[in-house]
């Protein structure tokens, strides 16, 4: 039997269970009333872990949730091909498949062998996480040339291994090994 949650419990960044879906929590807001008998109730932000859907409810303090069977195990990138991408799972070494829904744009910043997190709900993949920095080589740059920091720009395009495209820094060249934020896909230094 699964642990339940009263909704005044709540916090931020927990899981929990909600008509059989699993939400995470982004806010919690409680108000309690300032007359007698009045029900403390309980505001919450909370995404959808299955759509990403976000969305304000309120509860009642005493109203109760379950624990999702929730767990996040370490994967590794392989391929991506017409039907999903692949990942291996560090743990059971099984090839696990997710559609292009659960990655979505994620596939601009992975790389063979690239480690990441797989969210799963009653054991079904419903999720990525990807870390904070991705180390990728820059396929295609044009050269920095002498004197065009004065114009302002000290940035320039440059097209990744995985064909995504970002501003580096001029004195960035072609083949060198870069770090990218993976949360706003800008470079973050060499590697």
């Amino acid at each position: 039997m699964a642990a339940l949650i009263d909704a005044i419990d709540v916090k931020r960044k927990m899981f929990f269970e909600f008509e059989n879906v699993p939400f995470c929590c982004l806010e919690a807001e409680i108000s309690t009333p300032t007359a007698r008998g009045g029900q403390t109730l309980v505001r919450l932000r909370m995404r959808n872990m299955l759509t990403r859907a976000v969305f304000d409810k309120t509860f009642k303090a005493s109203d109760k949730f379950k624990e999702p069977d929730l767990q996040t195990v370490g994967a590794s990138y392989l391929y991506s091909d017409g039907d999903g991408s692949y990942f291996l799972d560090q743990e059971s070494f099984e090839t696990l498949s997710l559609s292009d829904e659960i990655v979505g744009d994620a596939l601009d910043l992975l790389v063979e062998g690239v480690l990441i997190q797989i969210d799963k709900y009653n054991g079904n993949p419903i999720g990525l996480q990807l870390p904070v920095q991705v180390e990728l080589s820059v396929a295609y740059t044009e050269p920095g040339v002498r004197g065009e920091t004065s114009s302002g720009s000290v940035t320039k395009p440059a097209k990744l291994e995985t064909g995504v495209e970002i501003r580096v820094p001029l004195f960035i060249k072609e083949g060198e090994k870069i770090k990218v934020n993976t949360e706003t896909r800008e470079f973050a230094g060499r590697a």
